[in-house]
């Protein structure tokens, strides 16, 4: 079986910063690490190859310092990794993006065709849960969302069975490969690599792939294939703490000075006063 999981390199850090002219995250200068729900699918890629045999190709979409992610995929036991990277792909919204990670899967597919496409539920950075189902909906693949299990694949009939998690619970569902999995992290526990693993990864070769690479239309990817934008940004009111009273120089003490910080708001106060009185 062939195992295609897309990650994608996202800031180590709360404290991101955006780009006025474009609206668009900065990752100049910002540490970078793997999106923890992509190594999760990651994990669960390697377990199945060991379970039902074929190998693992990761993909990732971004700058040239994005192979760091897929170094990490290839430690981890991956087989082949590439790197799509190019100007063109850069300020892509997730309608582009998918686009573009699906002609990548068509890509692999035309050496070998791919049976299973995993990624995480969504990305840190951007939380919209769009890209995997995304993929499958251009692929036509039967897609599976919020899993939280694999429970069985049977190759020779091409079907599978996973368990996902839904509100209040979880339901087991079937569908034919190929297909699509975006995961829950509970998934799986990520391994660590050996050393051997990492230096092997260090040396490994990363293909790099470009638009013309993967026959993707130039309107179909980066910002012009993006038909969304952001309109404007603006960072959150910053809220003070509120006043604190220290009990240990006397509770009687304390307890009126909050009570008379309370009444002094005429809102409060008066909301008091109507409760009182109900």
């Amino acid at each position: 079986m062939h195992f295609a999981v897309c990650i994608k390199q996202v800031p180590d850090t709360a404290e991101v910063k955006i780009d006025p002219d474009t609206n668009t995250l900065v990752r100049a200068g910002i540490e970078s690490m793997a999106n923890p729900y992509d190594i999760t699918a990651l994990e669960e890629a390697l377990r199945l190859k060991e379970k039902y045999g074929g190998k693992v190709s990761v993909l990732s979409m971004g700058p040239p310092q994005a192979d760091i992610v897929l170094r990490q995929a290839l430690s981890m036991g991956a087989d082949q990794a590439v790197l799509l990277s190019d100007r063109a792909f850069a300020g892509a919204d997730t309608l582009a993006t998918s686009y573009t990670l699906s002609k990548a899967v068509e890509t692999l597919s035309q050496v070998e065709p791919v049976d299973l496409v995993l990624c995480g539920k969504q990305a840190i950075d951007g939380d919209t849960a769009q890209t995997g189902p995304g993929i499958a909906a251009r692929l036509g693949l039967a897609q599976f969302t919020y899993v939280i299990e694999v429970e069985w694949i049977d190759p020779e009939k091409r079907l599978l069975q996973v368990r996902r998690k839904v509100e209040g619970g979880f339901e087991v569902i079937r569908g034919p490969l190929p297909a699509m999995l975006s995961v829950e992290l509970e998934l799986a526990t990520p391994r660590r690599a050996s050393l051997p693993m990492l230096i092997d990864s260090l040396r490994a070769p990363i293909k790099i792939w470009d638009a013309g690479a993967i026959g993707a239309s130039a309107a179909r990817v980066g910002i012009k294939g993006s038909p969304t934008w952001v309109r404007a940004i603006a960072s959150p009111q910053v809220h003070r703490a509120g006043p604190r009273w220290d009990a240990a120089q006397g509770v009687s003490a304390a307890v009126s000075e909050a009570l008379d910080t309370l009444f002094s708001d005429q809102d409060f106060a008066a909301g008091f006063e109507k409760g009182w009185k109900a």
